[in-house]
């Protein structure tokens, strides 16, 4: 072997194990899927305030594109149970009176951006967790609910908007706890709203306040990272 084809092979090698520890340093973490589980929360003319009773099990599966160090967007899809009952816990002596209960399956697809307050990611940090908000705009879907009138449609519009906390167990996998509220344009979740209260059958709600729901859970993320291709200089 000639020493022209030896310094060649030396050169070669060298440039490769450079442009690798380039590449490297420009590998960011770009895309995530996630799975969540939780429960689903409601609020409204049965409960109001959040309250554990009226708490059901949901998960939530989600794709998040990460803009830049503190900025995400995130798609997700969120199903499960909503229920409550005047049985448990009951209001007031009128809600006694009222009897009423609900128990339907709501299922949302939402899009929301997150803010991190922390630069989490970053391997020189001591700190490996991050607290972060979330808003934006979701879309949901009942089923078994008997509808009452005809005034409603069973696909509404909501906002959800929260926070929660994340924390990175490797460069590949972080965990999230999460709580947010979805802020509806809708009084029909627990099926008793504003009918004729002349008939004294109690079964009649506040009008003026829509329903609301939270959804609450534990999330498992696994991120990919984008290696950029070398870009010819000349």
């Amino acid at each position: 072997m000639s020493a022209g084809h030896g310094m060649r092979k030396q050169i070669l090698t060298w440039s490769c194990i450079l442009l690798s520890f380039a590449l490297q340093a420009q590998i960011t973490q770009r895309s995530e899927l996630g799975f969540g589980l939780g429960m689903f929360t409601y609020t409204g003319d049965l409960k109001r305030t959040y309250s554990l009773s009226a708490s059901r099990p949901a998960a939530t599966a989600f794709y998040r594109a990460n803009i830049s160090k503190v900025i995400s967007f995130k798609t997700a899809l969120t199903g499960g149970k909503l229920a409550a009952s005047d049985n448990r816990q009951p209001i007031d002596p009128f809600a006694e009176q009222r009897d009423a209960s609900f128990n339907i399956f709501l299922l949302e697809g939402s899009t929301t951006f997150e803010y991190h307050f922390l630069d989490w990611r970053d391997d020189k940090r001591r700190l490996r967790f991050t607290p972060f908000l979330f808003a934006g705009l979701s879309m949901f879907g009942i089923s078994g609910v008997e509808n009452k009138t005809s005034e409603y449609s069973n696909v509404q519009l909501a906002i959800p908007f929260g926070g929660g906390m994340k924390y990175v167990l490797n460069p590949k996998w972080y965990i999230a706890f999460e709580v947010g509220i979805r802020k509806t344009f809708f009084d029909y979740l627990d099926n008793i709203s504003d009918e004729n209260q002349a008939f004294k059958n109690y079964q009649y709600g506040n009008k003026y306040d829509n329903d609301n729901y939270f959804f609450t859970g534990i999330s498992i993320t696994r991120t990919f990272y984008d290696i950029p291709c070398a870009k010819n200089p000349y």
